[in-house]
């Protein structure tokens, strides 16, 4: 079922594609500005838990160099054309192949079902939830989280994930224990729900959900920047995306969210920024390649694939 909902204006995209343009060009010149004083950024490094049960930056032996670090070649599949479809912020995949994705902030609770070439498939309106800042959308199996977690202004009591059954949510209500933070990533594996902060100065902390709270329990240091929008778990790879690149984290079997992120990554060979204000990725599940739908009218879907 489809109902016809007021869109945004066509420029609302391109205005907030160029606040952030603003902000990565004015992190940019700090960080020249650094490094013509003697200083440049640290290359990402792995973080390790310390003994306040978070988890700093520190060296550590390096798995295996998983296939998305390699030179990737990217293929446009289709264009999204529902009309509804104006500010997609989040993309997952089922294990049918068809994807799911929801406009960011000021639209409907709905989610619009793609196939494989960006075709709508289905509009679907999720009964049981409020749309107060979507942002990011995981598949757990056939099961979809979605999560109500942006924050820009960091000042929400609370932030909700909702577990989806059909056209029916089930809300999980969530309090950060150290207070507000803004955030765009979700990450679910069997049931675990993740949540990675989004901070322009490309600090990033990893909160795991438990008993209505979200606890931190490990912190990633990306470089300045590096504000992550997005991100999504395979067997045996994690990857979380900010706007102009990809992280890559190689993953050992079974192994816990937090434990993956927790190792140093390597960076997908693949540059991102020029699809646009780029806030959604969504992983194949053998971790050779990942799709991405960035903001506006007619986005693109892209799949960037290991060309070896």
């Amino acid at each position: 079922m489809r109902r016809n909902v007021t869109a945004r204006r066509p420029d609302a995209a391109a205005r907030a594609w160029a606040r952030v343009a603003a902000r990565l060009a004015a992190l940019a010149l700090a960080t020249t500005s650094l490094a013509a004083c003697g200083g440049s950024p640290s290359p990402p490094r792995a973080a390790t838990p310390t003994a306040a049960g978070t988890a700093t930056a520190t060296a550590t032996p390096r798995a295996a160099v998983p296939a998305l670090c390699r030179p990737l070649r990217v293929r446009t599949l289709g264009t999204v054309t529902a009309p509804g479809a104006t500010e997609l912020s989040g993309l997952a995949r089922t294990p049918d192949g068809t994807f799911w994705t929801h406009n960011d902030s000021g639209d409907v609770p709905r989610l619009f079902q793609l196939d494989g070439r960006g075709r709508l498939l289905a509009e679907v309106h999720v009964s049981g939830a409020q749309a107060v800042d979507w942002e990011d959308i995981a598949a757990d199996g056939r099961t979809l989280y979605v999560g109500d977690i942006g924050d820009n202004e960091a000042k929400r009591p609370n932030v909700v994930v909702y577990r989806i059954d059909g056209t029916a949510a089930t809300p999980i209500p969530l309090t950060y224990a150290d207070g507000p933070h803004d955030a765009e990533t979700l990450l679910v594996d069997r049931g675990r729900i993740v949540v990675v902060t989004k901070d322009f100065s490309g600090t990033a902390g990893v909160y795991v959900a438990h008993d209505g709270h979200l606890r931190r329990r490990a912190t990633l240091r990306l470089g300045v920047g590096q504000a992550l929008t997005a991100g999504d778990v395979a067997p045996h790879v994690i990857v979380l995306r900010s706007y102009d690149r990809a992280f890559v984290f190689a993953r050992r079997r079974d192994e816990s969210i937090v434990s993956t992120l927790e190792r140093a990554p390597c960076t997908a060979g693949a540059d991102l920024i020029r699809e646009g204000q780029g806030e959604s990725l969504a992983l194949r599940r053998d971790g050779h390649a990942f799709y991405t739908l960035p903001e506006g009218r007619r986005p693109r879907l892209r799949r960037y694939e290991d060309a070896g």
